[in-house]
């Protein structure tokens, strides 16, 4: 084999460029998307925090709102965390008294949550913080815009998702 041409290792070299350098809207795109998250994390930790609540225990509660008596792990998967940051985001709120433990009925050998009545009592308060929240954020929107938003939002997570089961 001989040597290659300079042309040949440019044009080896630009493929490669190509297939792993995003294009500059895609990184735009991720950047804009995980910065909005961010943000709207922010204020809503900020409206939950009077109430007692810290970052995602909301999204616990909500869990087990719709569905009480989650194993720690079930709730893990739920709300995509690791299931030792679970545990320890459950024994918190146990100890506030918005949740307790319980062996399971049929299983023992389970231990499943459960929303206390003071934990039920906060969940009004986690619907307000969501709904200003989100008139925060779509301040200058038409009700239009803010539905178009959420399908497209639903979209990119769906083939996120989807990208993801396939690994």
């Amino acid at each position: 084999m001989g040597k290659k041409s300079k042309a040949e290792k440019k044009a080896k070299n630009g493929r490669k460029k190509e297939e792993f350098t995003a294009e500059p809207h895609e990184q735009e795109l991720a950047s804009l998307l995980v910065q909005a998250a961010r943000s709207m994390r922010t204020v809503l930790s900020r409206n939950l925090v009077e109430s007692g609540l810290y970052a995602g225990q909301d999204g616990v509660m909500l869990a087990l709102a719709e569905t009480d008596g989650l194993t720690a792990g079930a709730l893990a998967a739920k709300l995509g965390v690791k299931a030792p940051t679970m545990t320890r985001t459950i024994g918190r709120m146990e100890a506030q008294g918005f949740l307790e433990r319980r062996p399971d009925e049929d299983d023992a050998r389970l231990t499943k949550v459960y929303l206390t009545a003071p934990g039920r009592d906060r969940l009004q308060t986690i619907a307000e913080a969501g709904q200003h929240s989100e008139k925060l954020a779509t301040r200058g929107l038409t009700e239009k815009q803010v539905r178009t938003l959420m399908k497209l939002l639903r979209v990119v997570d769906s083939n996120l998702q989807a990208a993801r089961a396939a690994d």
